[in-house]
């Protein structure tokens, strides 16, 4: 596992953590893999449509799509051709489907390996769990919730006009994070959460369901950052010494603030990956 520590001159000198390079490769794997599953049967939907009058789903499974193809009779020389793409084409569907089973069964291992909590919070299985440790790498880089919020672009912007105080969505930031702390958020808004009475309390003091749905993900980027915090270093208390102005309580979101920082616009985003100290933020 990498560590950061204060060098003499206070800034924090970063060791790449190996765990969360492990990741990032599986992840990307993945990653490239769904992709090259949703081309593939983009195409096999362009051929299907071109073959049956009726017209084909947009989307299907492998074995779906070599049902349908069986009802389909191609006389002439083009519909001959068709058909043959097709078959090749769901060949090929099948064939990523096995290898992005196998991708996710290496990234569950590897989630599991790392004794990760972050699986415990409500709205981050698995395959979140994995793209998170492998963006964040050492939380030991962050000083501080604030910060890591900043990261995780959900640090709010302050746009405020006359008497009316508002915030607007940060752009900046690690935008593939923020897309995790989304699906987490969402995740709670469908379940009865601590997280979807936080959003609730938003909308009633008068907030838009975006503002509120952006006040909830910054609330989650605490939760996280805490819990990543605590797991790799369980032997120290949490509390205002590592995490100013904030304590914690119990709920079933996970551990959440008792301050209430998501209205609060923060310093600017971190800019460097720390998975890949040579390029700016995703």
């Amino acid at each position: 596992m990498g560590v950061a520590a204060l060098t003499s001159t206070g800034l924090r000198s970063l060791v790449i953590d190996e765990t969360a390079l492990a990741l990032r490769a599986l992840v990307d794997h993945r990653d490239d893999l769904v992709q090259a599953r949703t081309q593939t049967v983009n195409r096999l939907h362009r051929l299907l449509i071109q073959l049956i009058p009726a017209g084909a789903p947009q989307r299907l499974s492998a074995h779906a799509a070599a049902e349908l193809l069986t009802t389909v009779d191609p006389q002439a020389r083009l519909q001959q051709t068709l058909h043959a793409l097709a078959s090749d084409l769901i060949s090929e569907i099948s064939r990523l489907d096995e290898r992005i089973t196998a991708a996710t069964a290496q990234i569950a291992t590897a989630v599991a390996a790392s004794d990760t909590t972050l699986t415990a919070l409500h709205g981050i299985g698995t395959l979140l769990a994995g793209k998170i440790l492998a963006l964040v790498g050492s939380i030991d880089r962050f000083r501080s919730a604030a910060a890591f919020a900043s990261y995780t672009g959900t640090a709010p912007i302050e746009a405020s006009s006359g008497d009316i105080v508002r915030h607007r969505l940060s752009r900046a930031g690690n935008r593939q994070l923020n897309h995790c702390l989304h699906i987490m958020a969402i995740t709670q808004l469908s379940h009865d959460t601590c997280g979807r009475a936080y959003y609730r309390g938003k909308r009633a003091a008068g907030k838009s369901h975006r503002e509120a749905l952006r006040c909830l993900k910054r609330r989650l980027s605490d939760v996280v950052y805490r819990r990543l915090v605590r797991d790799a270093h369980p032997d120290l208390a949490t509390g205002p010494g590592r995490h100013p102005g904030a304590t914690t309580k119990s709920s079933a979101a996970g551990s959440t603030p008792t301050t209430d920082s998501s209205d609060k616009s923060l310093p600017g985003p971190a800019t460097t990956d720390p998975i890949n100290p040579t390029s700016r933020s995703t």
